[in-house]
């Protein structure tokens, strides 16, 4: 009996070799833990430090699986789940969806490109998030721009979207983005963007388009089955833009980023990581980034990063508050050393300065634990990371 059970598995592992041969399945994960010092947190009682264990201060923890199958003359299918978490506790991310950060099936065309169906990256993210330092390794999430105004970090992803991404024709990449409402309501939270990026001599250029119609109902986000559900700020439109230009030389990348977001009768319910801020229904909100970093090899194992972003802000509406134009001053620093291949260990410091009056409240460092009581934060952590 045993040796007839273990000739059908034989059996039946061979087919499966046969039936599976041109198909792969890979297992992959990033986890991201440390300690984080935030000098400031606005509590009832005033401004206090905060010590804390946290998960994924400069990249997101997660664990996904992705796979492709080859159906000849060049064309593939493809497919990606990838589900984010947070070490600390093993909850879920992403407003507790199981894959919140992609889930996504399609068909790969060595000739053309790439279309994709499902929970992704919008185009600002694909194209121009690589330039910049925040939502990179070399920065991540302290180093966001203000509130993640631009989703440069990732705060939110759009669901029930169809993407294509071109292959590269010497150096030129090119792709879109259409996130549907899958609602009545054909413009009731939906979405779309589109981006290109050339890479020539050492020279990467990117730019890239985004914008959400109706991610608001009434004065609160409008439900999980419309495009876009966990934007920082919820609005009737939000649009982004910018450019961004890269440099590479030797061991070292130097660049510079510029990004504007507009949100037009925003609403109320706003957050920014674990912090939320009143924002009065009809508001206008403009952040203008100017973002300059650098990145440096002192050694294959080591790592030296660093930058500077300037944000002009513009806030109207507020009911008895007028109009504000607060600058917000944000400089990372960060250093990295990889252990092996797989696991390295890093040290970040962060420190943003805010100049004016600023209506949404104190300094706030994205995920730093709260808002500042003044108009200065510090952040420091210490981590490791492993890739599998």
């Amino acid at each position: 009996m045993k040796k007839t059970l273990l000739s059908m598995a034989v059996l039946t592992g061979c087919g499966a070799t046969s039936v599976y041969a041109q198909s792969s399945v890979t297992l992959y994960g990033l986890i991201d833990e440390g300690f984080v010092y935030t000098n400031n947190v606005k509590t009832t009682g005033g401004g206090h430090a905060r010590y804390a264990l946290s998960s994924g201060n400069v990249n997101g923890s997660r664990w996904g699986l992705r796979g492709s199958e080859d159906l000849g003359g060049g064309l593939k299918a493809v497919f990606l789940l990838e589900n984010g978490f947070t070490l600390s506790n093993g909850a879920f991310a992403q407003q507790g969806r199981e894959f919140g950060r992609q889930a996504f099936v399609g068909l790969s065309s060595d000739q053309f490109g790439t279309v994709t169906l499902g929970r992704q990256y919008d185009s600002i993210v694909d194209y121009m998030g690589p330039m910049s330092l925040t939502g990179t390794g070399y920065g991540g999430f302290l180093a966001t721009h203000p509130y993640d105004n631009d989703n440069l970090d990732d705060s939110f992803r759009v669901s029930n979207s169809v993407k294509f991404a071109s292959v590269n024709y010497n150096g030129l990449k090119f792709g879109g983005m259409y996130g549907f409402s899958n609602s009545t309501g054909f413009n009731q939270n939906r979405a779309y963007s589109a981006g290109v990026s050339y890479t020539f001599a050492g020279f990467n250029m990117a730019a890239g388009y985004m914008q959400i119609n109706n991610s608001l109902s009434g004065s609160t986000p409008t439900s999980t089955t419309g495009a876009v559900s966990d934007a920082v700020i919820s609005a009737a439109r939000q649009r982004v833009y910018g450019g961004a230009i890269n440099y590479a030389f030797g061991p070292a990348v130097v660049g510079v980023v510029f990004t504007q977001s507009r949100f037009e009768n925003a609403g109320q319910g706003a957050t920014a990581g674990s912090v939320s801020f009143g924002l009065p229904a009809g508001a206008y909100l403009r952040f203008n980034n100017y973002e300059a970093n650098v990145r440096y090899s002192v050694t294959p194992a080591w790592n030296v990063s660093a930058e500077y972003t300037y944000t002009q802000a513009r806030e109207s509406g507020f009911v008895g508050g007028g109009d504000s134009s607060p600058k917000f001053h944000t400089a990372s620093l960060m250093t990295s050393y990889s252990l092996s291949k797989r696991t390295d260990v890093y040290a970040q410091g962060v420190y943003q300065l805010v100049n004016g009056r600023n209506l949404l409240g104190g300094a706030d460092i994205l995920d730093a634990g709260g808002m500042s009581s003044t108009n200065r934060q510090v952040v420091g952590s210490v981590g490791v990371r492993h890739r599998f």
